[in-house]
């Protein structure tokens, strides 16, 4: 009899598509599913390969020392890994403090570790000090939503409902690279004639499918959000009934906006006038209208701000809760949204519940049957605890899980060099990243089919990754390594099965804002995945948000009047241009898994810089050349690829690689007041052509 194969999801991206698993033939054959929603037989190029990745031969399988800090890494049992890493922190925080040791997770990380990891910290541990890489993906948008609607899901609705929307407005988004299954649900509303706005200084697959592509100067989004709204006040085009009954704050909105003329708009973004006043007209002339945002819109130094303005649009048109109308923020990391649900995060316990409340902290130390005073306060932002290290009251010791912070950090000069001063790093991978390279231990850890567990998706769909086959000997899963260690520095309570964490996750969120009491991995299997919030199990789950009020204390909606700042760097006469970062088709993240895939690298094997024509040529540049880059920060080589549909005082950089071509090298750390966001998207570049010369000398030949 035939293997049934076992139905999964892909290891990537938010979507999570669904796939099928057949181990049966002694390689492992992938094939999508047909019948998933958000992917419904398609999948990417990185999708498609994914499997590669399970037997492929720089697979960590045995836990890896260092004897000095000067000695190379050398294989070890885990024992002796494990003893280690106790002894490590057990100093650090007899001489330190409980603060001394830091946690530092990851957004592709299962629901179950999430939750796990935070409870570890902070019943283990008993430290303050944890935060994960989502700071640096969704926090912008989450602090904004949360200030309006009261809740932070990416998508308030399920991504189907897309196709039905009649105008599209999509603010720093380029699905076409970054989530190509999810296209198909893009073009079904094209076809039927929806019309699509693109927000973008790059003219990208995304945009080149648009009835309109509006380029403004990276960085005045914001804006662009208060320019169109103006427009809207102006021409009488706002829905002041909804406004009336579903929302508060209007009037400040309003008189903040009279500033915002298109005239004035288009001096400050570069967008001319007439496509300001279209834009506008088409969004709220529409029958269905949607407002997208992603990061970049939102990865920025008032990044919170701007998605603001942008939920102020949206509610002035009043969208939010309509059926096929609505606003929402497209995550990116594979559990973007789980991930900063359940703990991670430095100020939140599981269900999005606030650390510093007092009902919160009550609940979940039940839960987790500790006392209420043994239950840490809020620590350090994501950057700021990275920044700290080695100043008084930083962390001394840090465990790095699913993250690979040396190349996804900003600045990451500045934080290779904190991070070579821990007195202990210990980093849980699959592979050997530029992070677990400077560790003191590194632990293998089983990969995403080698294990079970449940995943959240942009949507808000809890799903389920199914174990598909078994790990090599030697690895071990990352709950089963949280339970033992918490085990060998007295803890209790720390299960290694996915289902009871999942259990018991589901207990310590109910009531909370992100509910997941009434989910199992029964009734995920059963429905095919389960939309929080989710109270009960005779609840169905919530695929539309806000369509009777909003999870706020009065249950409207919040307005809040926002303005345009200049950017946390301008060019000048030294460094004249704009730098922006981002992702491409055949990467993901830090390249981790994906420039180990040899089909990828084939296609995207090295980082490569756009310029526009008109800048190449200023600097004697031609595609193929090598370019250097340069910031106050530092500088990297990059090969140059001319591009007509670039702004051209704009320079674009994927963010997929680390030492020589690393961008985030350059980036700026200046963060949200709010969300505590560095600003990835935006600072001041130098662009050079790299002569050989340059090439054989300097610190960029040599890494």
């Amino acid at each position: 009899m035939a293997a049934v194969p076992t139905k999964t999801h892909c290891p990537y991206c938010s979507l999570q598509c669904g796939i099928e698993l057949d181990a049966s033939g002694g390689s492992v054959a992938l094939t999508p599913q047909d019948d998933f929603p958000t992917n419904r037989g398609g999948l990417c190029a990185k999708g498609w390969t994914a499997a590669e990745l399970l037997g492929h031969p720089e697979r960590l399988t045995t836990p890896l020392v260092r004897d000095r800090r000067e000695s190379p890494l050398r294989s070890a049992t885990w024992n002796e890994a494990l003893e280690r890493i106790v002894a490590a922190f057990q100093l650090a925080q007899q001489q330190h403090g409980r603060d001394a040791v830091g946690c530092f997770g990851g957004g592709g990380l299962t629901n179950e570790k999430a939750y796990q990891f935070g409870k570890f910290a902070r019943v283990a541990l008993r430290t303050s000090a944890i935060d994960y890489n989502g700071r640096f993906c969704m926090s912008s948008a989450a602090a904004a939503s949360n200030r309006s609607f009261g809740i932070d899901r990416g998508l308030p609705f399920p991504l189907a409902d897309v196709a039905h929307a009649d105008v599209l407005l999509i603010v720093g988004s380029n699905p076409a690279e970054t989530l190509p299954p999810a296209m198909q649900f893009f073009d079904e509303g094209r076809a039927r004639g929806a019309k699509h706005i693109v927000v973008d200084p790059r003219r990208t697959p995304t945009a080149t499918r648009a009835e309109l592509h509006l380029q403004p100067v990276p960085g005045t989004d914001l804006a662009l959000a208060n320019g169109l709204l103006n427009v809207v006040i102006r021409e009488g085009l706002l829905d002041g009934d909804y406004i009336a009954d579903r929302t508060t704050g209007f009037e400040a909105v309003r008189r903040a906006v009279r500033l915002y003329w298109p005239d004035r708009v288009e001096r400050i973004t570069g967008v001319p006038e007439n496509d300001i006043v279209a834009a506008a007209r088409m969004l709220a002339k529409a029958d269905r209208a949607m407002i997208l945002s992603a990061r970049g819109a939102e990865q920025h130094s008032r990044g919170t701000d701007t998605v603001q303005a942008l939920i102020n649009l949206a509610l002035a048109l009043g969208l939010p809760g309509r059926e096929y109308q609505g606003f929402a923020t497209i995550t990116g990391q594979g559990n973007g949204q789980g991930g900063r649900e359940h703990g991670q995060k430095c100020d939140q316990l599981p269900g999005y519940r606030k650390l510093d409340d007092p009902a919160a902290r009550a609940h979940v130390a039940r839960v987790w049957g500790i006392d209420l005073a043994d239950l840490p306060m809020p620590g350090r932002s994501a950057y700021e605890m990275l920044d700290a290290i080695g100043t008084p009251g930083g962390v001394r010791a840090m465990w790095v899980m699913a993250s690979n912070i040396v190349v996804s950090a900003p600045n990451t000069r500045r934080i290779a060099q904190k991070i070579g001063q821990l007195d202990f790093l210990v980093v849980s991978d699959t592979f050997l990243s530029e992070t677990a390279e400077l560790a003191d231990v590194v632990l293998p850890t089983a990969q995403w089919a080698e294990e079970s567990g449940t995943m959240t998706n942009l949507e808000g769909r809890v799903i389920l990754r199914r174990k598909a086959v078994d790990a090599p000997g030697g690895v071990r899963s990352d709950l089963d390594v949280l339970a033992d260690l918490a085990k060998r520095l007295g803890a209790q309570g720390f299960s290694s099965d996915s289902e009871e964490v999942f259990d018991e996750l589901s207990r310590a969120s109910a009531g909370g804002k992100a509910d997941y009491r009434g989910i199992s991995y029964a009734r995920i299997t059963k429905e095919q995945g389960v939309f929080w919030p989710c109270p009960s199990p005779s609840y169905p789950g919530t695929a539309r948000m806000f369509t009777e009020d909003f999870p706020t204390p009065d249950r409207r909606a919040h307005f809040h009047a926002v303005d345009q700042p200049a950017p946390a760097e301008l060019p000048d006469d030294e460094f004249p241009y704009y730098l922006t970062t981002g992702r491409l088709l055949r990467q993901y993240q830090s390249g981790t898994q994906t420039r180990r895939v040899a089909q990828l690298a084939k296609a995207a094997g090295e980082p490569v810089v756009e310029l526009h024509p008109t800048l190449a040529q200023s600097v004697g540049v031609r595609t193929g050349d090598k370019v250097v880059l340069r910031t106050r920060r530092g500088e990297v080589v990059m090969t140059a690829r001319t591009e007509s549909g670039i702004r051209p005082d704009t320079v674009f950089a994927p963010f997929h690689w680390g030492g020589a071509g690393s961008v985030n090298r350059l980036t700026i750390p200046t963060l949200d007041p709010h969300s505590r966001m560095p600003s990835f998207k935006v600072c001041a570049v130098a662009v050079a052509r790299a002569d050989t010369t340059d090439l054989m000398k300097g610190e960029v030949a040599h890494e």
